[in-house]
Order: structure tokens, then sequence, then C-alpha cells
């Protein structure tokens, strides 16, 4: 059956505008009566007919809702700091793919690449790639990409857990972190920049609740790192 994201459903009825309508008008000529799903971007899915087509959106009868067998209980967000130009786009488009809940970007202090006022214009186009990404890998949620933050503001003890992934780390690895934590439904993971965080970052976000871990013996390129990172999180976590 064929999948679509809408944010327009209410009660019983759904109205689908834009590329999609005009892909199902025009494209797939689906007409009054067609079946297909539609997915409200939080995780539910609907049952659903076509029962209007017009030139400019598709107006269908929603029926049951169940929950997407797609989307992890554990809710897990990526903190990620900037990397070099082009990098984060791909960073979320993949990690939408694992199945991450929301992407933070994060300023840190060795950053490489310093944010403009036009900041807010990307974020709109990177939460168009996280829509098609989760397209693609069927899920029924949207990861937010949130705006960005600078690190002294991170709260870790908003999470279960938060854990900082720190190349210095010798005697904690992601696994053995995740197993002694026990059972949560909140995760925040942090990834920092080409130059890697601060021992003063680390220190500062250890001091609040993070717990500082390491991702092997190998040190991972920033946009290596949190896919690897969360596909781990994710596989130790989920049923």
């Amino acid at each position: 059956m064929r999948r679509f994201f809408c944010d327009n459903i209410q009660g019983n009825s759904a109205v689908i505008t834009g590329d999609d309508a005009h892909h199902i008008a025009r494209v797939l000529r689906m007409r009054v009566g067609d079946a297909l799903s539609l997915c409200d971007g939080a995780g539910r899915e609907f049952d659903a007919a076509i029962t209007a087509v017009t030139q400019s959106e598709i107006v269908c009868e929603v029926g049951n809702a169940h929950e997407s067998g797609a989307e992890s209980p554990c809710k897990v967000t990526l903190f990620q700091c900037l990397p070099k130009t082009g990098k984060f786009e791909t960073i979320v488009q993949k990690c939408t793919e694992l199945g991450v809940f929301a992407v933070v970007p994060v300023f840190s202090s060795r950053c490489v690449v310093v944010p403009d006022k036009d900041f807010d214009k990307k974020r709109e186009r990177y939460q168009r790639v996280a829509l098609e990404a989760a397209k693609q890998s069927r899920r029924a949620a949207v990861p937010d990409v949130l705006p960005l933050m600078k690190i002294v503001s991170i709260g870790p003890k908003q999470f279960d857990l938060f854990l900082v992934a720190y190349e210095e780390e010798e005697t904690r690895s992601l696994k053995a972190a995740l197993k002694q934590a026990g059972s949560f439904t909140t995760i925040g993971l942090l990834i920092g920049p080409e130059g890697g965080l601060t021992q003063e970052e680390v220190d500062r976000l250890t001091q609040n609740g993070a717990v500082s871990v390491s991702l092997g013996r190998r040190i991972l390129r920033t946009e290596t790192a949190g896919m690897a990172m969360l596909a781990q999180t994710l596989y130790e976590v989920e049923p």
C-alpha cells in the first residue's frame, strides 16, 4: 500500500497538499476509493481512502490508527557538534534512516565551522532531508532537526541516560555503559567536531550527569561517529 506523510489529519479526515498531492493525482493517477496509508510524522499510521481529488489537494477518509513497527520505544537524540561544510546534511539523512528521534546541531570550542545568521534557513533544508529519509526508510516519524545550541547549554539530566563519545575514555565502552545503566526511554548522544571535545567540555558534562564512553579502538570521523554510536545504541536497547 502507498504511504504518505500528512500533517493535516483531523478526526476521520485528512488533506494532502503540495508535492505529495501532485504525485498522487498526476503521477500515480490514484482515484476516489483508492486505499493508502497515512503517517502523522509522530509514529502513528492510519488506514485511509481517497474521497476527493482536486488540482491542489487530496481529501481522504481516515480509518484505524496503529503504531508503526519501524519506531524504537527508546527515543535517542543525537547532539552533533557542527562538522565541516556539507557533512551535517549527510549525518541527518543517515541517522534518520537508522532511527534517530531528533538531531541537535551543537557549537563547541573546537568547531571549525562558525554558524552564520542564515543557519535557520539551512535548518529548514535539513528538516526536508529528514522527511525524505523517513519516507525512504518507511518510518512513521520524522526526526526534528532542532535549533543550534552551544555546548554549555546542554542539560544531560533531561535524559534517562546521556552519553558523550570521547576518544580519551579508556575504561568505559559504549556497550558497557548501556548495560550498566539498565532500562530507559530517552537517551542523548553527543559527538564532538573534527577537533574533538576539550577536557573541560567533557568534565562539565560528566559533572552534570553525563557518562563519557569509548567507541572502540579506532578513531572515527565525526560524520561516522554519530552513525556508529546511534546504530550500536539502538541495537542494544531495541527488543
